[in-house]
């Protein structure tokens, strides 16, 4: 398979086997951006645990347990590359490596461990008493941030020419916290003793920026540009800002506690996507939408009840009006309704759909 190199006009030149047409998928990420359409909305083809599809063994690796696998740099990067040899990547499908160890990742580079099952991790509470605070220290020579460090330079030199190299999942703020705490013994905290609370989000936030930088640095020294699971790149700095722990907390408890950390979360960034992680987030959703800097918004409505995507969509119209750019999940059977609805300016598609439908699924969005 041929290489052709594409030079975006905000960006620089890239090169990857399996998008050849990546430089005008750039053109449409960029104009999803500024919630702009130059001749569709963008379409991401992405399944859930899409990461885990293929066979979880290479010939002759083994492990003495899970959290050894997941430790096993080379075998991480060889089984990505596995899951996209010879596959041709469509519409604004990214073929991203980002190193991953979970989602409290950032919080462990201040000490703690995480335990590890099949598809992901979690924190074991560093803090147990409030003296234990002063055992949390950030360090570059943690052994979980050492371990990013090498997948990511690995990632680079095996991904080169194949896929984007992105950056780890980065939760600072109150979710270091709750992984610091523990989510429901945080919950009891914020009433009993919202000063401590304090102490633990200040701590979180004390090398965020440089640990973004780093890794970023990392990428740009590479030409590549900023991208992480969201898959979506952006020449600039990308991050996906969150706050998966408000789910259980009143607005006057984010506004207080949530609110100011993401205001200076995002204020270095040249794109923030926020990941609104279903309706339990959304009490809080008028103070998100007013931080300056966040130009899009995820929105994951979550399965069961919250299915299907129809009932959302006065929710996504009220998102749409605010200026906001707008990621959503559709189920292949709900694209015809859900264009019938809705206007595309502003909208990326994301859908689990069979290599054979992607093609007729991007003609139809070419007609909206």
């Amino acid at each position: 398979m041929s290489r052709t190199a594409h030079v975006d006009p905000k960006g620089w030149s890239v090169e990857l086997q399996g998008k050849p047409d990546f430089d005008l998928a750039m053109k449409r990420i960029n104009a999803w951006y500024e919630q702009a359409v130059i001749d569709r909305p963008p379409i991401r083809f992405a399944a859930h645990n899409a990461d885990f599809a293929v066979p979880r063994h290479i010939a002759g690796r083994t492990w003495p347990n899970l959290k050894s696998r997941w430790f096993d740099a080379e075998y991480q990067v060889d089984f990505f590359i596995a899951g996209i040899r010879g596959r041709r990547f469509l519409a604004e499908t990214f073929p991203v490596f980002w190193p991953n160890l979970g989602p409290e990742i950032y919080a462990a580079f201040f000490g703690g461990e995480l335990e590890y099952a099949e598809t992901t991790s979690y924190a074991v509470p560093a803090v147990r008493t409030w003296d234990d605070i002063g055992r949390l220290a950030y360090s570059r020579e943690n052994p979980y941030f050492q371990k990013i460090e090498e997948m990511t330079r690995m990632a680079l030199e095996k991904c080169r020419g194949l896929a984007l190299v992105g950056y780890t999942d980065l939760h600072g703020g109150l979710d270091s916290a709750a992984a610091w705490r523990d989510p429901l013994q945080l919950c009891l905290d914020l009433v009993a003793d919202p000063g401590q609370v304090k102490r633990l989000v200040d701590l979180a936030m004390t090398h965020f920026q440089d640990v973004y930088d780093h890794f970023d640095a990392m990428l740009k020294a590479k030409k590549l540009p900023s991208v992480t699971w969201m898959a979506i790149p952006s020449f600039g700095k990308m991050h996906i800002p969150s706050c998966d722990f408000a789910a259980l907390i009143s607005p006057a408890m984010f506004e207080e506690f949530g609110l100011p950390v993401l205001r200076e979360e995002v204020r270095p960034m040249t794109h923030n996507v926020f990941h609104v992680d279903g309706r339990g987030v959304l009490k809080h959703l008028d103070m998100i939408l007013s931080v300056p800097g966040i130009q899009a918004i995820q929105w994951v409505q979550g399965m069961g009840l919250d299915l299907p995507i129809m009932q959302w969509v006065p929710l996504i119209k009220k998102l749409q009006a605010t200026g906001k750019a707008l990621m959503v999940d559709l189920q292949v059977g709900e694209l015809e309704s859900f264009i019938e609805a809705m206007e595309p300016e502003g909208l990326l598609l994301c859908l689990a759909a069979d290599e054979s439908l992607q093609p007729e699924i991007i003609k139809r969005v070419e007609k909206w």
